[in-house]
């Protein structure tokens, strides 16, 4: 017959003198984190006076942000004043400019109604107006549309009629009724002409 070894398993006892012993050092850890924490957090006078801080600056940034909307409140009138006296006022420097003009007509109208006024010097000062007129129209970007001997072009002709002429070029341009006009390029009056067929 065998015999059987058994082995003599003992339980593993603590005894609660040993649990201490083993909990002790951790617990005397976490007070004495707990301790140093404590003593990182700020006092109440601590947070008090941060809180005024803050509560200053949310002041002061609301302030800069009221000052800012009056700013802008501000800027759209003069702006929207500035734009409504440019539309008022944009022809101001064109009315001068034309008042010269003006001028020249009175003056010729004064020199015709004398009666040592010729045809000639009527003519005359007629003709120096109409060259005021145009110098006047040029500086702002008019110019006179007169196409005589030029090709049809129906982007700023209009043709009033057609002639058949056999000696001329076809689709010309033979005679101007009407000038025309453009400002800046842009089309303000087609010149009206007569077009050879």
């Amino acid at each position: 017959m065998t015999k059987k070894k058994t082995q003599n398993k003992k339980p593993v006892e603590t005894s609660v003198e040993e649990e201490k012993k083993t909990d002790a050092p951790v617990e005397a850890v976490d007070i004495e984190a707990a301790i140093k924490n404590a003593s990182k957090m700020p006092a109440s006078d601590d947070l008090e006076s941060q809180l005024a801080q803050a509560q200053q600056s949310a002041k002061d940034n609301w302030d800069k942000v009221l000052r800012a909307q009056a700013e802008m409140e501000n800027l759209k009138r003069r702006n929207a004043k500035d734009l409504e006296n440019a539309h008022k006022f944009a022809l101001d420097g064109f009315v001068k400019a034309l008042l010269e003009v003006k001028d020249s007509l009175t003056m010729g109208l004064k020199t015709a109604n004398e009666e040592t006024a010729t045809i000639e010097s009527i003519l005359e000062g007629l003709e120096m107006t109409d060259k005021v007129f145009l110098a006047t129209f040029e500086k702002f970007g008019v110019e006179a549309l007169n196409p005589t001997g030029e090709v049809f072009n129906p982007e700023f002709h209009e043709a009033v009629t057609m002639v058949p002429m056999p000696d001329k070029e076809s689709n010309s341009v033979l005679e101007v009724v009407q000038v025309g006009f453009t400002l800046n390029g842009r089309l303000v009056r087609p010149a009206m002409v007569v077009v050879v067929q």
